[in-house]
């Protein structure tokens, strides 16, 4: 096991500054843009189907610090349960995820003590480094408000059919400061976003401290944590072979443009993130990069030519990476598309991988009584999503 985790260590490093070199840029002047637009089969956009919009709503104080550990471990288990909806059409849903935190001393208090981690994204390594950075302090924890921030800043959708949650978890009277949770969360219901709470206490202070209420208001679901629970974190015979993968999916990541070089480093930096946690969350992690949920069409070319074929007819030739300066757009459409022909591959070996692993994982879970986040969020999404049409397969991608 030692040895392993330290294979994936240097393997996670070697790849860092191997891509950091290899991607540095030169400005030179545009390309011609007047050739021909070859749009190869593999790359042509899909169909976008409904979306499922999901916000996290922490409270980082004091006592919270389980319940950070919990998030951390959980959140690409979240995500690949996300990744095996379809809508009502059968087709992929977009899948956004946003993070706040509240109820931290650090945070300025004229703000209700409230952050905005990360608005809504379907790049994950941005979120996920974030939510690596989060640490607890003090704390006046201020559900109403943290609510209606939420609902006010972020950009929700106008289509009924769309799933949208708002996941609030904490410990503290959900009646606490200065904007009335009733109000608050009657927006909610406005804006068509459903409220699930998650008490970390007993059920019994949960209703005491209106938590229920809370849920009850949009017809979400209250549930409760011991968020210091031990995680469960289950290891399998199938996470060494994930992992491998992980290092022959990573090569087909290309970064370009102004961020493509740093964007390309976090994603490394999140897999050796992982690592810290064990290697079966760094298989967590791999598979959910393998899912339709992970998307990085502003730093990945692959990603952004299947988002948008105009792409790399428009690139600037100092945007593109320096194996594709000079290149002509056959030789880029060739370049890109031989790339998300390995990818797919790759996808296809981690689905299965996935389906394997699942069995045995939830196998067993059945030797454990602890409910985690994951379990919750999990549970209330493949609900709630049904009652809009939505329906889930073995399938992540």
């Amino acid at each position: 096991m030692k040895t392993i985790l330290k294979t994936l260590s240097i393997v996670s490093l070697s790849l860092f500054f191997s891509c950091k070199q290899d991607t540095t840029t030169t400005i030179v002047s545009q390309e011609n843009t007047t050739e021909p637009e070859i749009k190869p089969d593999s790359l042509k956009a899909v169909a976008k189907g409904k979306k499922i919009k999901l916000a996290i709503l922490l409270d980082t104080s004091g006592s919270m610090d389980g319940l950070i550990e919990q998030a951390k471990n959980q959140l690409w288990n979240i995500v690949m349960q996300l990744a095996k909806a379809k809508d009502s059409e059968g087709k992929d849903p977009e899948i956004e995820l946003a993070l706040y935190q509240y109820g931290n001393d650090g945070l300025n208090v004229e703000q209700n003590y409230i952050e905005q981690i990360s608005a809504f994204t379907t790049e994950l390594d941005e979120l996920s480094e974030k939510l690596f950075s989060l640490s607890t302090n003090g704390g006046e924890e201020y559900c109403g408000a943290v609510i209606q921030d939420a609902l006010k800043k972020l950009k929700w959708s106008s289509n009924p059919d769309d799933l949208q949650i708002i996941y609030i978890a904490g410990n503290e009277p959900f009646n606490q400061g200065g904007v009335d949770y009733i109000k608050a969360c009657n927006l909610a219901k406005q804006k068509n976003v459903i409220i699930n709470t998650i008490h970390c206490d007993s059920y019994a202070v949960g209703i005491q401290d209106f938590w229920k209420h809370g849920a009850e208001i949009t017809g979400g679901m209250y549930m409760i944590i011991n968020h210091n629970d031990k995680i469960v974190d289950i290891q399998t015979p199938f996470d060494a072979q994930i992992n491998q993968l992980n290092i022959q999916l990573n090569n087909t990541y290309i970064g370009y443009g102004k961020e493509g070089n740093v964007k390309k480093e976090k994603q490394l930096k999140e897999d050796a993130n992982a690592l810290t946690l064990s290697e079966a969350k760094v298989a967590e992690r791999v598979l959910s990069k393998a899912s339709k949920a992970y998307k990085n069409s502003s730093w990945d070319l692959v990603d952004a030519y299947e988002n948008n074929p105009d792409v790399i007819i428009h690139a600037k030739e100092e945007d593109l990476p320096v194996k594709m300066k000079g290149m002509n757009t056959e030789q880029k459409m060739a370049f890109v598309n031989d790339l998300a022909g390995k990818r797919n591959t790759i996808k296809k070996q981690l689905n299965d991988l996935s389906m394997q692993r699942n069995t045995y994982v939830t196998n067993q879970k059945k030797k454990y009584k602890t409910v985690n986040l994951d379990d919750l969020i999990s549970r209330s999404v493949i609900k709630q999503a049904q009652h809009k049409g939505f329906t889930f397969t073995n399938s992540i991608n």
